[in-house]
């Protein structure tokens, strides 16, 4: 299987696991160091507290959809960017985002492991016409 394959099967798993509340997919994916970063608060997030949040079922994902990937390797790193639009809640509070993310993943002997994740949200459309405009300027 080529690397790049691998990787983002991995990723699909991943997204799987985030939609099923899947503690122990979950375990086998994320590295025991992880950091991520929330693409809502901008918090880093612990991979323990992550795991125990959507295991727990305090942080549910009801639709996660990908907008894309794309993988670009660098010797046993992977470095994953790509897009979502995600519903779900955490606790009773309900959300809704649209973000780029970045992923960054190792190979250990097992396969690739989640070492490090960020979201940022994608502004609405109203900010466009003034980034153009200042691009035009």
């Amino acid at each position: 299987m080529k690397t790049d394959t691998a990787v983002l099967r991995t990723e699909e798993q991943f997204f799987a696991a985030l939609s099923r509340g899947d503690r122990v997919t979950l375990d086998d994916i994320v590295a025991d160091d992880c950091v991520l970063i929330d693409v809502l608060t901008g918090s880093e997030v612990s991979r323990q507290d992550f795991v125990d949040l959507v295991g727990s079922r305090r942080l549910v994902f009801e639709s996660i959809e990908r907008l894309g990937a794309t993988v670009r390797l660098y010797g046993d790193l992977a470095i994953v960017t790509g897009q979502t639009r995600m519903f779900g809640r955490f606790d009773a509070q309900t959300f809704q985002v649209r973000s780029r993310y970045t992923h960054v993943y190792a190979h250990h002997r097992n396969g690739f492991r989640l070492v490090h994740a960020q979201g940022t949200p994608v502004v609405a459309a109203a900010v466009a016409p003034v980034v153009a405009a200042a691009v035009q300027a």
